[in-house]
């Protein structure tokens, strides 16, 4: 296999090496269990608190709302599942979209089997949100909105600040799954007006099995697990505090190199887009023009995108044909499906998701490779 090229960045990333070298003490040095009383544990304790401080700042918080579980999947869990069951007696309606991450729509679903309620709101044939229909899904019932700040498949940002203002109005909790909009996106909740928001670390440079959870004041979800008070009773569990430590680094070094990055990604998406238009025929772009500068869906018509993610890969070449945790899955996207794309163009859409580490080489070569794929599985392809 020739040197690896990975385009798959929306599905996880490499771990930055200052945010490996900012958690190694905690390994090996200032292990203590931070619920410690002594200064072994006190120590462990400081650098939560000071991961908290860090974070609480780019997201323009208090430091007691922010909290950190295992993933941004429990994250969402949490916001979702626990918001509901607290709040039932207030109403069983809950909202969400069409193009959620499963996080969030099985928690959703699972609702239902407690006696929730739900309504799926729909997107136009660019995968925004159509914010007509969420207000005429809204009942005196509903009690919560969760709609995704960036979706993952395609990039399209979605109108947040609009929809916490009606969420706002209605008195209604809304929680958005920031997990892609991380180092795109601003994340100051108060300009977002949300009640709560997910972020996951392995999407930008930390490890993988750490996430953040932030929530409002006065917002009391009941916890998932039952335990001990860690995380001020939300998330009772011991604090993986190398890999708290971890997230926060990665999440200042995101926010302090945001402008460089988008304007290096952005030349780099372009070129990848205009590249593929240039040299293969009948290819339908996915992404719309209000996406974020590091994502690009395409579907190759006639084709399954799964052929596509075979053959590059042999080329050392990693994308993927849509989220990570449904690669796996025969199902057509249920984005790509939700903006109107019939069944063909859905199997041979394949999402290119780029890095800081992304070079201009490794687009042009991309390129390339894709356009002999192309031209090679279509000669056999059954859909021709």
């Amino acid at each position: 296999m020739e040197k690896l090229v990975y385009l798959d960045n929306n599905a996880t990333t490499k771990v930055d090496h200052a945010v490996v070298e900012a958690m190694m003490k905690y390994f090996t040095e200032d292990y203590g269990n931070p619920s410690s009383i002594y200064t072994h544990g006190q120590r462990a304790r400081e650098a939560v608190e000071n991961a908290r401080k860090r974070v609480a700042k780019i997201l323009n918080c208090e430091q007691r709302d922010v909290f950190f579980t295992g993933s941004g999947t429990e994250s969402d869990n949490i916001a979702i599942k626990g918001v509901a069951r607290k709040y039932k007696n207030k109403g069983n309606h809950i909202i969400t979209s069409s193009i959620e991450h499963h996080a969030v729509l099985k928690s959703v679903e699972y609702l239902a089997k407690e006696g929730f309620i739900y309504d799926i709101v729909k997107v136009n044939e660019d995968g925004i949100i159509d914010i007509d229909h969420l207000k005429s899904l809204i009942k005196p019932e509903t009690i919560l909105i969760s709609v995704m700040y960036a979706n993952n498949e395609t990039g399209a940002i979605q109108p947040i600040e609009d929809i916490g203002k009606i969420a706002k109005e209605k008195g209604i909790y809304f929680h958005t799954d920031a997990v892609q909009g991380v180092g795109k996106l601003t994340l100051d909740v108060k300009k977002l007006n949300v009640d709560m928001l997910s972020l996951s670390g392995h999407k930008f440079h930390a490890p993988k099995g750490v996430g953040i959870l932030y929530k409002r004041t006065g917002i009391n979800p009941i916890p998932l697990f039952h335990g001990g008070h860690h995380e001020l009773n939300v998330r009772p569990s011991t604090e993986n505090v190398p890999y708290i430590v971890g997230i926060a680094e990665a999440l200042n070094i995101a926010y302090r190199d945001i402008e460089k990055h988008r304007e290096r990604q952005m030349k780099l998406k372009e070129r990848l887009k205009k590249g593929l238009i240039k040299n293969i025929d009948n290819i339908l772009l996915n992404t719309p023009e209000k996406s974020v500068f590091n994502t690009l869906n395409v579907s190759f018509i006639g084709i399954e995108g799964e052929s596509i993610l075979f053959t590059l890969d042999e080329s050392g070449i990693a994308i993927s044909t849509g989220s990570a945790c449904t690669s796996g899955s025969l199902e057509p996207s249920h984005v790509i499906k939700a903006m109107g794309r019939n069944h063909a163009t859905c199997h041979g859409s394949v999402r290119f998701s780029l890095s800081k580490y992304t070079t201009e080489e490794e687009i042009d070569f991309t390129i390339d490779k894709v356009k002999s794929t192309v031209e090679k599985i279509r000669k056999i392809s059954p859909y021709k």
